[in-house]
């Protein structure tokens, strides 16, 4: 079994995936996910080029304010996403990781959905040895 050299861009919340958040994230890898998706907590939305795992808000919203600034909104384009099917997604699964799989989408997820108690059984592990 080939092992992956690269670590998951874990969803740390429930909502809906804003195009701010993504464009701040863009440079911490390539997403699976697009603006206006449902996430939740524990959801695999992306490829981080580093080995470990990284939880990040991909639900951010812009903060509003009431001034308006001399640099208006820069329109940035996001990265197209990666097409996620059922085997590229079988074959992308780490050993907590695993598919689910509903008429509309092919998703992966971590096990365990909580990001403290990832933390903590992954600590127990490598206590274990």
């Amino acid at each position: 079994i080939r092992a992956r050299h690269t670590g998951s861009l874990v969803s740390d919340r429930t909502g809906k995936i804003t195009p701010f958040a993504m464009t701040q994230l863009s440079d911490r890898g390539q997403f699976f996910v697009e603006p206006g998706d449902d996430t939740y907590e524990g959801q695999v939305v992306g490829i981080n080029p580093r080995a470990e795992d990284l939880d990040v808000n991909v639900t951010r919203e812009k903060k509003l304010t009431n001034m308006r600034s001399a640099t208006a909104d820069v329109f940035e384009t996001l990265a197209r996403p990666l097409d996620m099917g059922l085997e590229l997604a079988m074959e992308f699964c780490a050993e907590d990781e695993c598919v689910e799989v509903t008429p509309e989408v092919v998703r992966v997820r971590k096990v365990e959905l909580n990001s403290s108690l990832r933390a903590r059984a992954k600590s127990r592990a490598k206590a274990r040895g």
